[in-house]
């Protein structure tokens, strides 16, 4: 069973680095903020499984622990943040809204 990968373009890519280059934005900082976003797909993808996660990215559990730790990266806060309300207390709210 094959996965069917989509790939940003050659001129995707160009105009992407072209804009964050007229930005003033340092290629330190460029490769850092791509290597976070490129981890957080991953992460995302896998529902926040760091092992999953680590073989999609075709790394070791334990170097993706220290990139996220080299990166300054929560998972925990980010995937709490992405997690709906329990059931009932999205309900509560309303209700006491409307009261």
């Amino acid at each position: 069973m094959s996965r069917k990968r989509t790939y940003a373009t050659k001129a995707q890519l160009e105009t992407l680095v072209l804009r964050m280059h007229r930005t003033g934005i340092l290629y330190s900082e460029a490769l850092e903020e791509f290597r976070k976003q490129f981890i957080l797909v991953a992460l995302r993808e896998v529902d926040w499984n760091k092992s999953k996660a680590a073989r999609a990215l075709g790394m070791h559990r334990s170097t993706l622990v220290r990139t996220l730790r080299e990166l300054n990266i929560d998972i925990h806060v980010l995937r709490n943040a992405e997690r709906r309300p329990p059931h009932g207390i999205g309900l509560q709210q309303k209700k006491k809204s409307a009261g």
